[in-house]
């Protein structure tokens, strides 16, 4: 294993023809980075190493080991315990920020405003405040594809939900149920992961992996459990309602929530963590592309498996069930003649990163565009506030803040 005077001083930088950011043609070889070589970071580089065109160019992360294992997926790609260093490598067009959900902001800015393209992993940010931030440099920098990690938005089955709406089958949508349940053998925490002997001072970049959050001392048991801590995650809200909320965003058009409601708590894994393992979220929607009243309830726990991942979206006509498959329902009240339909629009391999790859190429908007992920990041937010608070919170559209 690296000594920290080899880890931190071992960067290396590509050298390639094109340069970073702009529309790149069909023939041009597209040079990526990836931010972030955790357990989705490495998924996620085997994703754009399989589309065509792609090489990965280089690979940023706190911990050395996870380069040492980034070194097997990409032979000769840069290797770098800070990521300021990946990105001073003009050869680089884009990244891909696989980081804890308290560091995807800063690398997100540093990203744009070096030129570069970015896929940036849900929630897209873990507060309003790097929200916005996050909006001030998309903004700025003007043609940069930029895709949010919610997989589900270049999904088929968005196809064929919207469909149905379309087709005048569903009615008005009044609420969706929405569930995302697990379960994990006896005495096995759900995201609880182990520490290695090699996670120490000198292998672990801390100040890195802090960013801004709050000051601590080496914790190794932080580092790799970083999702039970609100230092530097959202929980289950940001990490799976995000994914489910972000889906009917983007097949109904829905913006952020005008109030949100969260209740729960560690009901079952008293290991230390701070982020409930059992809860529930309502979040009530006006408007929208439809013009729709809704209420989305979500519910979610770590100690039963049943009631799986799946949402329904009711209608007065007919329920949408979105599970493996998405399927229509007749309310036969209001559509005896009605039959049962099943979605059969095709999701593509790696869909979602081929979008993103196509968008590099051809400049056209993202399936998972910075909008949409702004939107969900928000009302995420807001569940998490009004878990803290204990009360209902509601978003003021005109000081765009959580009240």
């Amino acid at each position: 294993m690296q000594t920290r005077r080899n880890f931190i001083g071992n960067v290396a930088t590509g050298i390639g023809s094109l340069a970073a950011g702009g529309v790149l043609s069909a023939n041009e070889r597209l040079r990526i980075g990836v931010i972030g070589v955790g357990e989705r970071g490495t998924q996620l580089a085997r994703e754009a190493m399989a589309c065509p065109g792609v090489e990965l160019a280089a690979f940023a992360d706190v911990y050395a080991r996870r380069l040492t294992d980034a070194a097997g997926i990409a032979p000769g790609a840069g290797m770098h315990a800070d990521y300021r260093s990946l990105l001073d490598d003009q050869s680089i067009n884009a990244v891909i920020i696989a980081t804890p959900q308290h560091l995807h902001a800063e690398p997100f800015v540093a990203a744009l405003e070096s030129g570069k393209h970015v896929y940036v992993e849900k929630a897209m940010a873990l507060t309003v405040e790097e929200a916005k931030g996050m909006r001030a440099a998309y903004e700025k920098a003007g043609q940069r594809a930029v895709q949010v990690g919610h997989q589900w938005c270049s999904s088929g089955q968005v196809a064929d939900g919207r469909n149905y709406l379309g087709s005048g089958l569903v009615g008005k949508v009044t609420a969706i149920h929405a569930h995302m349940f697990r379960n994990t053998p006896r005495g096995k925490a759900q995201w609880q992961r182990p520490v290695y002997p090699d996670m120490t001072p000198e292998t672990v970049a801390w100040k890195g992996f802090l960013g801004s959050a709050p000051e601590r001392d080496f914790d190794p048991d932080r580092l790799v459990n970083w999702r039970l801590f609100w230092d530097y995650s959202g929980g289950n809200v940001h990490e799976n309602m995000s994914h489910q909320i972000a889906f009917w965003h983007k097949t109904m058009g829905l913006a952020i929530p005008h109030s949100a409601t969260m209740t729960g708590g560690v009901h079952l894994w008293r290991d230390g963590r701070e982020v409930p393992d059992t809860m529930h979220v309502s979040l009530q929607y006006s408007g929208g592309a439809r013009g729709e009243d809704i209420l989305f309830s979500w519910d979610s726990g770590f100690g039963n498996s049943q009631p799986g991942v799946s949402e329904e979206a009711l209608g007065t006509d007919g329920t949408i069930v979105r599970s493996q498959q998405i399927r229509y329902i007749p309310q036969k009240v209001n559509r005896p003649e009605a039959s049962e339909l099943m979605g059969r629009t095709i999701t593509q391999p790696r869909a979602h990163m081929q979008d993103f790859v196509d968008a590099i190429r051809t400049g056209k908007e993202t399936t998972c565009p910075f909008g949409l992920g702004y939107a969900v990041s928000v009302a995420c937010r807001m569940a998490v506030l009004s878990y803290w608070s204990g009360r209902t919170v509601h978003w003021d559209p005109a000081t765009e803040e959580i009240v």
